[in-house]
């Protein structure tokens, strides 16, 4: 289970700037986030349902009373990283401050326990209404986000505050509440994952114990980030990422040949799947017997990475070394000269450990030598390190 980070409740409010909300959902998405949008039924009067699922790529929820035995205002409660109200009309201000739950999104509202962001937008006359005022404070003397509308022209020939924000202010709000940041929009990251199989037969392989967890996670933190992430997995069961592109492969070749294909486009390659040294010279198509299965002649896989090394410009590139013993570190200097990384990470295997887990130990190596150690930390905050030095060296700005 990946940890949440992305999940974005979008409720819409019955006003009619709602159609502004169809640009919030795109930038939401370019900065690494995944919407769920609930209307309040007033707002399908302006924007129906199926543009808010055309946008999102996701199923939209109106109604309290359907898929009841799902429990959907908890289980939608539950789900949220954040709860974004745009536009947030003076009727539903009023309904929050109240406390009311009279419709799917404000029973969602009042069962959620991530950060709440209200993105007024009204006429300046209701805006300034002593009694949406005394509601505003009210909801942020709860701990509840509420943004101030921007001034400009309203419907008709209403000028003053009450106007929707922009996207952009609306995000960098979001982005302050969460302390997110999306420095990687714009950018796109090639992952490998998992551990390759080379076919003796149709029933054996060589094979190593690659669960892929760590290139997941590096999908994972860099879609987060805003990335347009490519995820090539060899055999792993990890569960697939939604808003990534994954490509599974089984062999060293299959994974040769998708990493050559996406690597021209690529900013920034991971490669931090076990990717199997050798393979039989020969694959028989059909099963070997137990008395003739004597020995296997060898032959080296393709090296991936000296590969793409000998081919790459301006990309990042960093490698993984899975290494036993003292020398692990030492080792992976070598490996590093040899295949012009950027960066390359080294952990101590010995025993199974790291393959399988969701933490890992080791250390973090350039041209210089180590940069950093680490030592029991998730492999989601080994891959928000990798991804930070990947984009400094990108010259990227951190948001």
């Amino acid at each position: 289970m990946f940890p949440r980070g992305r999940e974005v409740i979008l409720g819409v409010g019955g006003g009619i700037s709602a159609y502004k909300s169809a640009d919030l959902i795109r930038r939401l998405q370019d900065h690494g986030f995944l919407v769920t949008v609930i209307p309040t039924r007033s707002s399908q009067n302006f924007v129906g349902n199926a543009t808010w699922a055309a946008l999102s790529g996701r199923p939209v929820y109106d109604d309290l009373w359907s898929d009841v035995h799902s429990v959907p205002h908890i289980r939608l409660a539950s789900s949220a990283d954040v709860l974004i109200i745009a536009p947030t009309t003076a009727d539903l201000l009023a309904r929050i401050a109240q406390g009311r739950a009279d419709d799917l999104l404000t029973n969602v509202l009042l069962a959620t326990k991530a950060p709440v962001l209200l993105v007024p937008a009204m006429h300046p006359e209701m805006w300034l209404n002593t009694a949406t005022q005394a509601n505003v404070a009210t909801l942020r003397s709860r701990g509840i986000y509420v943004l101030d509308p921007d001034v400009g022209r309203m419907t008709g020939d209403d000028v003053g505050v009450g106007r929707y924000p922009e996207s952009s202010k609306i995000i960098c709000a979001l982005d302050e509440i969460l302390e997110s940041k999306a420095d990687l929009v714009g950018i796109q990251v090639l992952v490998t994952a998992g551990g390759t199989q080379e076919a003796i037969d149709p029933v054996r392989f060589i094979g190593n114990h690659s669960s892929g967890k760590q290139g997941y996670a590096v999908a994972y933190a860099a879609a987060a980030r805003g990335a347009e992430v490519i995820l090539i997995a060899a055999n792993s069961h990890e569960p697939t990422i939604e808003g990534v592109t994954t490509i599974h492969v089984k062999s060293a070749d299959q994974m040769h040949e998708a990493v050559l294909t996406h690597f021209p486009s690529t900013h920034i390659l991971v490669m931090s799947a076990a990717v199997a040294d050798a393979k039989p010279l020969q694959e028989s198509d059909k099963k070997l017997e137990k008395s003739t299965y004597q020995s296997i002649e060898l032959t080296p896989t393709v090296d991936i990475l000296k590969t793409v090394g000998a081919l790459k410009g301006s990309q990042i590139l960093i490698g993984f070394a899975a290494q036993t013993g003292a020398d692990g570190v030492a080792k992976a200097k070598e490996k590093y000269g040899k295949k012009n990384l950027d960066f390359i990470y080294v952990n101590d295997v010995t025993d199974g450990a790291i393959f399988g887990s969701s933490h890992t130990t080791g250390a973090i190596l350039d041209g210089q030598g180590v940069i950093e150690e680490v030592a029991g930390v998730s492999k989601m905050t080994l891959a928000h390190k990798l991804l930070d030095l990947a984009s400094h060296k990108l010259g990227l700005p951190n948001d």
